[in-house]
C-alpha cells in the first residue's frame, strides 16, 4: 500500500492511494474520538516512560508528565545525538524521532494492516539537508519504505492540478502556492510547461506558523484576566494546556465571531473565563501575515504583469478569517482555496505516490550548499558552492546529481566545513540564512589513513600529502540529501560521509520561547 504523510509541525496527516481515489485516513484518540490527524506530541513521566500521538496529548493531566510541543521545529539545527529534554531523561533526536515515526506506524496499521507500507513524505519547502536527513532516517528506522521525499508546497500543486483535472479544467501556466503551516511558511511558484510541472522559485519564513497565532491568543487571553505576570509560573503541562485551548479556539473562529472566549481553568483550576475581543487578536497577528504576504509579492514581482496565475491557498493555519481576508485585499480573484486546507499536502503526496499525477514534478534546491576552501596558500578562505540554490534536482528515477573537485593538497588533514546558505553576497560570501554543519576531517596523508578520528591530530604543510591525487565526488539525489565520498586516488582508500549537522553536544528543548510580533525576526530561504 502506498501513502502520502504530511509530517507537520502540529499534525501527521496521511492519505492513501486506493484505485484512483486519495482518501484521508482517520485515527481514533484514547477517548474514542475519531480524527483525521494525529498530533506529533511526545510525553513522558517520572518514571521515563514515553507517550506518542493522542495517548501523550491524554497524558496532559497526569502529574509530572513532561509533554514536548513542536518538535519538528528543532530538526534544522539539531543532529542525530543532540539530546532532547524530556524532563526526568534527556535522549538523542535520532531515538525521539524514530520512536514518533514507529507510533505513526502502529496507529497506521488499523487501515493497512500487515501488508507493506511504501510512503511518499513531506517536508518543508526551506527543509535543509540535515532536516531532511533525520526526517527520512526515522521513517526508515520505524519500518516504512520511503519511497522519496517531497517539499509540501509542490504536494500541494499536485493536489490542485489534479482536482482540476477531475473538473476537465486545464490547470494554469503558473501556481503560487501559499502553504501557511503550524510551525513554517511557503510560498512555492510552480510552473507548467510540456507536460511537467517545475517548482521555479521558494521564498520561506522557517520560524512562522500557526503556533504563532496560539502564542499571541494565549498572551492577550493572560493580559485580559490579570494574569500576565504569571505566564513565568506555569508548569510545562500549564503551558501546554494554555496552547492547546488558544489553538483549539483559534481554529474555531469564523468570519463573524466578535469575542474569543478562552476558559483558563482549563489551564490551572480556579482561573476565570475571559474575553479576547477578535479585532485586538487580529491587530496582533497581522504584522506576522503581512510578512506572509510580503514574501509573496517578492515571489509575483518576478513575473511579468500579464502571467496567468493561480494563488493556492493551504495548511491548516491559513484557515484563520483574517489571512482569507487581506489575502482577497491584496491579490483579489486569483486566490483560490483549497477544498482540503488541511490535507491537501498529504493528498498531493498520496497522488505522487501512485505514480498517477500526469506529469513529473521537478524539484530544485532550495539553498546554496557548499564548503570553505583556502585560497591564496591560505591567506583567504572563499566559498566554494557545490550545488547552487535554484539547481533542479534529478527525478526520483534517475541517477542522482554528481560534483567532483581533484587536487594535490599541501596539508596532513583535510578540515572541510560545509553550509548551506539562503543567499551569496557580491563577491559570492555566504549571506542570509546561514547553517553551518559540523566539520569533516579526512587523512591527506597516507601515514594517517588507519586514524578514525584526526580531532586531536594537528594539521600541517606535508610533503608526503602534496605527492597525493585527492578527489572529493558528491551527490545530491531527488531529495535533496548530500553524501560525499573523498577518496586518495594515489594511496587507494576512501571515506563515505552524509552532509549534516551531527550536533552531540547539546541538549535541545523543543518548545521555543516566547516571543511577539515586533521580537521576531524572520528567517528566509
Amino acid at each position: 500500500m502506498r501513502l502520502g504523510i504530511d509530517f507537520g509541525t502540529t499534525r501527521v496527516v496521511a492519505a492513501a492511494a486506493d484505485r484512483g481515489n486519495y482518501p484521508v485516513v482517520c485515527f481514533e484518540s484514547a477517548d474514542g474520538a475519531v480524527r483525521d490527524w494525529i498530533p506529533p506530541l511526545i510525553a513522558t513521566g517520572e518514571d521515563g516512560r514515553r507517550l506518542y500521538g493522542w495517548a501523550a496529548w491524554h497524558a496532559l493531566g497526569a502529574g509530572g508528565a513532561t509533554v514536548i510541543r513542536s518538535i519538528k521545529r528543532v530538526l534544522g539545527d539539531a543532529g542525530p545525538a543532540t539530546l532532547i529534554d524530556l524532563g526526568p531523561i534527556a535522549l538523542p533526536l535520532s531515538q525521539i524521532l524514530g520512536e514518533l515515526a514507529a507510533h505513526i506506524r502502529q496507529e497506521l496499521q488499523t487501515y493497512t494492516g500487515a501488508e507493506p507500507v511504501e510512503i511518499l513524505l513531506g517536508v518543508p519547502a526551506n527543509a535543509n539537508s540535515n532536516q531532511r536527513f533525520l526526517t527520512l532516517e526515522a521513517f526508515h528506522a520505524a519500518g516504512f519504505d520511503v519511497l522519496g521525499l517531497l517539499n509540501e508546497p509542490s504536494a500541494a500543486s499536485i493536489e490542485y492540478a489534479h482536482r482540476l483535472q477531475d473538473l476537465d479544467t486545464a490547470p494554469p501556466e503558473l501556481i503560487l502556492v501559499y502553504d501557511l503551516g503550524g510551525g513554517t511558511f511557503d510560498a512555492s511558484l510552480v510552473s507548467h510547461t510540456d507536460g511537467g510541472y517545475t517548482v521555479t522559485a521558494t521564498e520561506s519564513i522557517a520560524t512562522l506558523g500557526g503556533d504563532d497565532f496560539d502564542e499571541l491568543l494565549a498572551s492577550l487571553a493572560l493580559a485580559h484576566a490579570g494574569l500576565a505576570e504569571s505566564r513565568h509560573a506555569l508548569t510545562q503541562a500549564e503551558e501546554f494546556l494554555l496552547l492547546e485551548e488558544c489553538r483549539e479556539k483559534k481554529e474555531a473562529l469564523h468570519p463573524n465571531t466578535r469575542r474569543i472566549l478562552i476558559d483558563l481553568d482549563r489551564v490551572r483550576a480556579g482561573w476565570p473565563q475571559t474575553a479576547v475581543p477578535v479585532a485586538e487578536f487580529y491587530e496582533h497577528c497581522q504584522p506576522l501575515v503581512d510578512e506572509t504576504l510580503d514574501v509573496t509579492d517578492s515571489l509575483l514581482a518576478t513575473l511579468p504583469e500579464s502571467a496567468q496565475i493561480a494563488l493556492y491557498v493551504t495548511g491548516g493555519a491559513s484557515e484563520l478569517p483574517l489571512i482569507g481576508r487581506l489575502l482577497r485585499e491584496r491579490f483579489g480573484r486569483r486566490v483560490k482555496r483549497s477544498a482540503y486546507t488541511r490535507a491537501a499536502t498529504a493528498i498531493g503526496l498520496a497522488i505522487q505516490a501512485a505514480g498517477h499525477s500526469s506529469y513529473q514534478l521537478r524539484e530544485r534546491f532550495t539553498r546554496h550548499f557548499g564548503v570553505w576552501r583556502e585560497a591564496e596558500g591560505g591567506r583567504l578562505m572563499i566559498f566554494d558552492p557545490l550545488f547552487e540554490r535554484g539547481m533542479q534536482l534529478p527525478a526520483p528515477d534517475k541517477p542522482p546529481l554528481t560534483r567532483t573537485r581533484t587536487y594535490s593538497p599541501v596539508h596532513n588533514i583535510g578540515h572541510f566545513r560545509y553550509l548551506e546558505c539562503s543567499h551569496r553576497g557580491d563577491a559570492g560570501e555566504p549571506t542570509g540564512d546561514v547553517s553551518a554543519w559540523d566539520e569533516i576531517r579526512f587523512p591527506f596523508d597516507p601515514a594517517l589513513a588507519a586514524v578514525e578520528d584526526l580531532s586531536a591530530t594537528p594539521v600541517t604543510h606535508s610533503d608526503a600529502a602534496a605527492g597525493q591525487l585527492i578527489e572529493e565526488r558528491y551527490t545530491a539525489d531527488s531529495s535533496g540529501a548530500v553524501r560525499v565520498t573523498i577518496s586518495n586516488r594515489t594511496a587507494g582508500y576512501q571515506r563515505v560521509y552524509r552532509l549534516a549537522r551531527w550536533a552531540a553536544d547539546e541538549t535541545a528543548q523543543p518548545m521555543r520561547p516566547r516571543r511577539t510580533a515586533r521580537h521576531r525576526s524572520a528567517k528566509r530561504s
